[in-house]
């Protein structure tokens, strides 16, 4: 008989798996900024809360802080790799107050956990107590991570859009919630099974969201493109006349 570690075990490496994907589900969103050269309406919200909850959780797993914890540190380690490269996009194609804002968070991010590893190491002396520390301040970061899209959420009810609100990421947050929740109950462990639990609520209500509002951010689309086609044959036109006008009849040429 298969005991409970061994599933758990699975589940943690299928949850790692799933966790990467929901990782670089944003990349056809970064393919877009990089081919507009332009951040648009997208938010850098998301990227900054997920970048770090998996610095806390890199933390949480050091062998100093809560041993034996190979598998958080190795897939949060990649999602600090992969949203670090997220965030430097944003910085590159965002202009002016925006790029600043940007800026200000990800420094904000990186002195926070800075500060929390120096007071953690120097303070708590032992790994239970690190352990506690750092698994709320992680919980907190967690759900955070997965409350950022609210803001988009807000947004696509505002303009009646999913446009700027990713299904990609939207479909992995949920089965990334669900692999982590079970994961959770087989062991329970509270600091992993409160803010994965809430993750999935979040991700079911942008799937809602996704739903009701799929066939009106299409109706959008087609709107501007048929009114970019319109212009185009308008300006076309003014030049086609201006042209006939230059060689009418009795005009002269020098």
């Amino acid at each position: 008989m298969v005991s409970p570690d061994t599933i758990r075990t699975a589940i943690g490496v299928l949850g790692n798996a799933i966790a990467l994907v929901l990782f670089l589900s944003p990349v056809p969103t970064f393919y877009k900024i990089w081919k507009k050269r332009s951040v648009e309406q997208f938010s850098p919200i998301p990227y900054i809360a997920t970048l770090m909850n998996c610095m806390m959780w890199v933390l949480y797993g050091l062998p100093i802080v809560h041993p034996h914890s190979l598998l958080v540190i190795t897939i949060n380690g990649a999602g600090t790799f992969i949203e670090l490269s997220y965030i430097l996009l944003f910085l590159l194609y965002s202009q002016g107050k925006k790029r600043l804002q940007v800026l200000a968070m990800f420094v904000g991010a990186i002195v926070f956990v800075a500060i929390v590893a120096v007071v953690v190491i120097t303070t708590a002396h032992t790994h239970e107590r690190r352990s506690m520390i750092v698994g709320i301040l992680c919980v907190i970061l967690c759900i955070m991570m997965y409350a950022a899209p609210l803001s988009v959420m807000k947004m696509v009810i505002q303009t009646k859009s999913v446009e700027y609100m990713p299904l990609f990421l939207s479909v992995a947050a949920f089965f990334n919630g669900v692999c982590w929740t079970v994961y959770a109950l087989i062991r329970f462990d509270p600091y992993i099974t409160i803010p994965n639990g809430l993750g999935v609520v979040f991700a079911i209500g942008q799937l809602i969201l996704y739903a009701i509002y799929y066939k009106s951010t299409q109706r959008q689309i087609e709107e501007r493109r048929r009114k970019a086609e319109m212009l185009t044959e308008v300006v076309a036109m003014e030049n086609g006349n201006s042209k006939a006008g230059s060689t009418a009849p009795g005009s002269t040429k020098i």
